[in-house]
């Protein structure tokens, strides 16, 4: 089943349910879909709905951010819980010392020697790990090793 398959059957069973924050979750998820399928005026394919649900990922982040700053703990709150539904459609996330290793990998790889080939780095990465790792992170982590040399 594709993954936006998923996102529907997931969304029948939580409105059976009576799940009413994953359904919100997962309505707020399918719109994302459907707006990106109108704009390119094609369906996705699993990539781009794995595209969708991190670009919402990343905002829900940023937004959370913004409400802690506001003291609004209850819609920083909401904002996780979408973001915990949306990860679940995501592939496994590196850890932390499967991202090092990626990182000096692609160091290695690229010969990379200082701040001047932090794209060709960061190329590597987001190809091998696309979904699986917050690119932010990878850029921080990248600067501080392409730094040290």
């Amino acid at each position: 089943m594709s993954l936006k398959g998923r996102l529907e059957e997931d969304m029948k069973a939580a409105m059976r349910a009576g799940d009413k924050p994953r359904l919100a979750a997962l309505r707020l998820a399918l719109a994302g879909v459907k707006q990106r399928e109108v704009d390119s005026r094609q369906p996705l394919d699993d990539a781009g709905v794995q595209n969708v649900l991190e670009r919402m990922i990343k905002q829900g982040r940023d937004a959370m951010a913004q409400y802690r700053d506001g003291a609004r703990e209850d819609l920083a709150a909401k904002e996780a819980a979408e973001i915990d539904v949306w990860q679940t459609y995501l592939p496994e996330p590196l850890s932390d010392e499967e991202l090092e290793a990626l990182i000096s990998e692609a160091i290695d790889e690229t010969g990379a020697a200082g701040m001047a080939d932090m794209g060709k780095v960061m190329g590597i990465i987001k190809a091998r790990a696309a979904g699986r790792v917050d690119m932010r992170e990878a850029n921080s982590r990248v600067r501080a090793a392409l730094s040290d040399e």
